[in-house]
């Protein structure tokens, strides 16, 4: 039997699958731009509270643009960033001060309200995108976000999650459990707010199956937006050591080999789940292992994977309902 490819998705519009920029126009009705945000937080993954070293993935300056400095205040950084976005791209009438760096509800609950009534003190800012671990929120803390919400607000919390598989998550020094990721997002969208989760794949350890069996517990998670990364081993990391001491134990796709296997995945993905990214890119200097695909930007990846749900004639959700959920 086959499924007649639909002339609507589920998410209101034509394209095979749940885009983020979709979503934004559906909750504000034009284009929303994030300001990244580096407010000096750290990690207790690297400050003794729960290990030292980090992840062994973790180099958060390959990720962090020219204008997201720690040693300027949230005001400038958001000043400075939305004067990059505007001379980068059209103008977009609203932006989110989006907090990436580290661990950003790891301080005490009054520093994280002068922090964040910072950011959204600005007159150009609607709300805030708050990256952080699951072991890293409380009740106090999650209650002074949903406040935030209640005043109208946009208000996301997005969760490091990495992987569903505990074995993987200790092999990479991640320092908390699965289990724990659960109770973050089922604490987080009990109070009404927006959650995000964050996974890579091609972790060490993890097969092409194990990747697409995962797609079960991410769909019983209430998670809103999703972002996909494939594996990236960046200099001065513990991963890049291990790299270089076990190469048997990684793989690298070539570009059309990851697109194929996250369609598979984004298949079994329920429909109401937003994709906000399904690959990652950073600057070539970074890399301690040269991408097999070069640099590939982020537009046109996007163009890619479109191009190749159409070719396979898919989408988003397609086996979603066959799989018991």
């Amino acid at each position: 039997m086959t499924c007649q490819t639909p002339a609507i998705y589920p998410w209101g519009d034509n394209r095979r699958f749940n885009s983020y920029s979709g979503w934004f126009r559906r909750l504000f009705g034009n284009r929303v731009q994030k300001v990244v945000i580096d407010a000096g937080f750290t990690c207790p993954n690297r400050d003794g509270s729960v290990a030292r070293g980090g992840c062994t993935f973790c180099n958060n300056d390959a990720f962090s643009p020219s204008y997201s400095h720690k040693g300027y205040s949230v005001t400038r950084q958001i000043e400075e960033g939305i004067l990059f976005h505007r001379n980068r791209y059209e103008k977009a009438p609203k932006y989110l001060a989006y907090f990436q760096s580290y661990s950003n509800t790891y301080k005490p609950l009054e520093e994280l309200r002068e922090i964040y009534s910072a950011a959204l003190s600005h007159l150009e800012v609607v709300g805030i995108v708050v990256g952080t671990r699951p072991d890293c929120v409380d009740e106090a803390k999650l209650d002074y976000f949903a406040e935030l919400a209640a005043e109208g607000y946009y208000v996301v919390l997005e969760y490091g999650i990495e992987s569903v598989y505990d074995e993987t998550l200790r092999r990479v020094n991640r320092g908390h459990d699965f289990a724990t990721a659960v109770r973050a997002v089922e604490m987080t969208h009990a109070r009404g707010l927006h959650c995000g989760g964050h996974f890579i794949l091609g972790l060490p350890g993890e097969s092409d199956r194990m990747l697409l069996e995962q797609a079960d517990a991410i769909n019983a998670l209430p998670l809103d937006t999703v972002k996909f990364h494939q594996l990236q081993i960046f200099k001065n990391t513990l991963m890049a050591r291990d790299y270089e001491e076990h190469p048997e134990a990684y793989r690298f796709w070539t570009l059309e080999e990851y697109i194929n296997l996250f369609i598979d995945l984004l298949e079994r993905l329920r429909p109401t789940l937003v994709i906000e990214r399904f690959a990652g890119e950073a600057p070539p200097r970074y890399h301690q292992v040269t991408s097999p695909w070069g640099l590939v930007r982020n537009e046109r990846l996007w163009q890619l994977l479109e191009k190749r749900l159409e070719e396979r004639d898919t989408w988003q959700g397609r086996l979603f309902s066959t799989r018991g959920m």
